[in-house]
């Protein structure tokens, strides 16, 4: 575990109660605090089926196939940095010289992208509240007047930092790629089989980001890190769209850096804005606060997961995603059961107790 943020108030949920919202029933199961969460998934949460054994292939073919189709949040990133590639982007040639005209003009693409993504849905949920409180975890408002916030708003706040910050740290990372490539200083995608490798680094990508995530994610948990950098983006124990890349610069600067795992590997232009793009426009995604969108009274797409609402509501649990399940060998899972939880409260005490005798 790493460190605890004692100055947070820990309440004991018991995440099992739900409120029924609207056709979305849930069961109700133990004892539990009507408003500790508006809704949520089916408990307990579980990970992916690759690290469990037996391995069960039918089921893990299942589980690739469902995370990309027949619609995804993946899908729709990988749709985007298609077009992007194919229109919006400079070419090889242009790229070969530096110059600030096709940094910028990645820079606005960018900037447009992150404005239509992560604004759109943040004005579909909240502005318009487009399904209400339909899938919504947690129902309280975003924090206004707020001093620990810049401009003492959270929304506000969390536009600044992913937009200031975040795209511009985004559009660097990006430049030096294109131009790393477009000048051979790195393996390059070639050969009869560069389709099916192309393809394969596509379905690999957010399994490096489970990979790399989870050991950035517990690095800047240390105390050190997390007062310097980390607690910019725990200021939203509540979560909305745009608080998921609003993060301190150098947090965008190692989180963002997982791109350059393309100095090894034989890439191509498509990947490494794919890379980016994924990381960038899923942190919105993943934050919404709403586990889906809907389209009359059925999800048609899954958003916001539950694990990681549990993370910015207990902090010092699911550093990692499901896809790998770093929390479950290190001890860290929260799989939002009441027996879950007390094991995570116990812990807790514990490092309390432990922290409170070494000083």
């Amino acid at each position: 575990m790493g460190h605890f943020c004692t100055n947070i108030d820990y309440q004991t949920p018991s995440v099992l109660n739900m409120q029924n919202t609207g056709n979305h029933q849930q069961s109700n199961q133990g004892k539990a605090k009507p408003k500790t969460w508006n809704y949520h998934p089916q408990l307990p949460v579980t990970v992916s089926p690759l690290f469990i054994t037996p391995l069960k292939i039918g089921a893990i073919i299942k589980w690739f196939f469902l995370s990309w189709f027949p619609i995804s949040e993946r899908l729709i990133i990988l749709c985007i940095s298609v077009l992007c590639w194919m229109s919006f982007s400079p070419s090889v040639e242009q790229t070969q010289t530096f110059e600030w005209s096709w940094v910028l003009q990645i820079y606005l693409r960018n900037l447009l992208l992150m404005i239509m993504v992560t604004g759109g849905l943040h004005c579909y949920l909240y502005v318009f509240r487009k399904q209400g409180d339909e899938l919504q975890y947690d129902t309280k408002p975003f924090a206004q007047n707020k001093s620990s916030f810049t401009f003492n708003n959270q929304v506000w706040d969390n536009i600044f930092w992913s937009c200031a910050s975040g795209v511009t740290i985004w559009t660097a990372y990006e430049a030096l790629m294109l131009w790393n490539f477009s000048n051979g200083y790195s393996p390059q995608v070639a050969g009869p089989f560069s389709t099916l490798w192309l393809i394969g680094i596509i379905f690999f990508i957010p399994i490096w980001e489970t990979f790399y995530f989870y050991l950035i994610h517990r690095l800047l948990h240390v105390p050190v890190l997390y007062k310097f950098a980390h607690s910019l983006h725990h200021r939203n124990t509540n979560v909305g769209p745009w608080s998921g890349f609003s993060m301190h610069p150098f947090e965008h600067l190692i989180y963002l850096a997982s791109v350059l795992i393309h100095f090894l590997i034989p890439s191509h232009p498509l990947l490494i804005i794919f890379h980016l793009q994924f990381y960038a426009l899923s942190a919105a995604t993943t934050h919404t606060g709403f586990a889906g969108l809907l389209a009359g009274d059925k999800k048609w797409i899954d958003l916001g997961t539950f694990h990681h609402q549990l993370h910015h509501r207990y902090f010092e649990c699911n550093f990692g995603a499901l896809e790998i399940p770093w929390d479950k060998w290190f001890g860290s899972f929260h799989d939002g059961t009441d027996a879950s939880h007390q094991a995570f409260m116990q812990r807790r005490r514990e490092q309390v107790r432990a922290a409170h005798k070494s000083r």
